[in-house]
């Protein structure tokens, strides 16, 4: 059990370190001004892939986009955890079987909440 929980450690220090090494590195450049800062008006300007800006860069975008991503990935975790878990667990028939429908129960919940607040529709 013991070995299981060490190849979990091993992953999450991989996961803290891959994006806190740069992070890091970039403050040590800093400190010992390796990394150049030369601030002006024009690096300061905002652009969209090499062209200018046309109007206020400050665009507010409707909040059903994230919403949509989100239940993508709610549902998206959902199937990769179902058929895990069923690959994992083929002998466990009826309790197995209740526990995923009340599991896709409990999304389907979420579900129905989002189409009556009208979240699912992009007008």
């Amino acid at each position: 059990m013991l070995n299981e929980f060490g190849r979990t450690a091993i992953l999450l220090g991989f996961a803290v370190m891959f994006p806190s090494l740069p992070l890091l590195a970039s403050v040590l450049f800093r400190i010992l001004r390796l990394r150049p800062s030369a601030p002006d008006p024009i690096k300061m300007e905002t652009y969209e892939c090499g062209v200018e800006t046309e109007g206020d860069s400050w665009v507010q975008f409707n909040f059903r986009y994230y919403l949509i991503a989100l239940l993508f990935v709610v549902f998206d975790v959902e199937v990769v955890f179902l058929y895990s878990w069923a690959v994992a667990f083929p002998g466990q028939l009826v309790a197995g079987f209740v526990e995923a429908i009340t599991f896709i129960a409990i999304l389907v919940v979420g579900y129905v909440y989002a189409w009556r607040k009208h979240a699912l529709e992009w007008l």
